[in-house]
């Protein structure tokens, strides 16, 4: 019984956080227990703890008069997480060039970027989980659970941002993605530091271009 609620809170859990990230729930939404138990189709209890998780994760928030609602993430607050994302995620892509590793999760990932430029453009969905995928892979390759949960927690915050506000970086992102990825195979661990750090660099100089010349 204890399983299947908790198979049911993980259930919503994610549910909702897939709303969150895909610009479904805009920032500021008020996260009703009673309104989000009937939309999923579950008790309040599952909802409850679902809620409960997201703002412990950052993905909601307390309004001022206490109700929880969908986090906003400022542009002051992406800059500070793409600064210590760049510190964690160079020692990440540094650790997995060392690491001796398999290589069979990035040759596919890689294939799929080739893809991407090659073939049909991908949808904004499946770039997104792409590159979740190829940053999370590194991240586990650096081989510490730490390192990786807070990279996924950054992660997921850039991704709350990117909803509307970071212009189109497929192409430049599939080649930054791409000079990662063969620096990590070559096991060269300054290049992979390099790469992601230029790759990071780069969206963070989008960002703020876009914000300050939107046209």
């Amino acid at each position: 019984m204890a399983e299947t609620a908790q198979t049911l809170s993980d259930s919503a859990f994610q549910r909702i956080k897939a709303m969150i990230l895909d610009g479904t729930l805009e920032p500021g939404t008020r996260l009703s227990e009673k309104k989000f138990a009937d939309r999923l189709g579950v008790s309040r209890t599952p909802v409850r703890e679902a809620i409960g998780q997201l703002l412990s994760e950052g993905l909601a928030s307390r309004s001022a008069g206490g109700a929880p609602v969908v986090a906003m993430v400022s542009l002051s607050d992406i800059m500070e997480i793409l600064h210590v994302r760049s510190l964690l995620e160079c020692e990440a892509a540094r650790k997995a060039a060392l690491s001796g590793k398999p290589l069979d999760e990035l040759r596919a990932i890689r294939a799929q970027i080739a893809g991407f430029l090659d073939g049909p453009r991908p949808s904004s969905a499946e770039h997104s989980a792409l590159d979740m995928r190829l940053h999370g892979a590194i991240a586990q390759m650096a081989g510490s659970k730490l390192l990786a949960d807070l990279i996924e927690a950054l992660k997921t915050k850039t991704r709350m941002f990117d909803q509307g506000s970071i212009p189109d970086r497929l192409i430049p992102g599939c080649h930054e993605h791409l000079a990662i990825i063969d620096a990590v195979a070559a096991s060269d661990p300054d290049q992979a530091a390099a790469a992601m750090r230029l790759h990071l660099g780069n969206v963070r100089e989008a960002i703020i271009a876009h914000i300050y010349h939107p046209f």
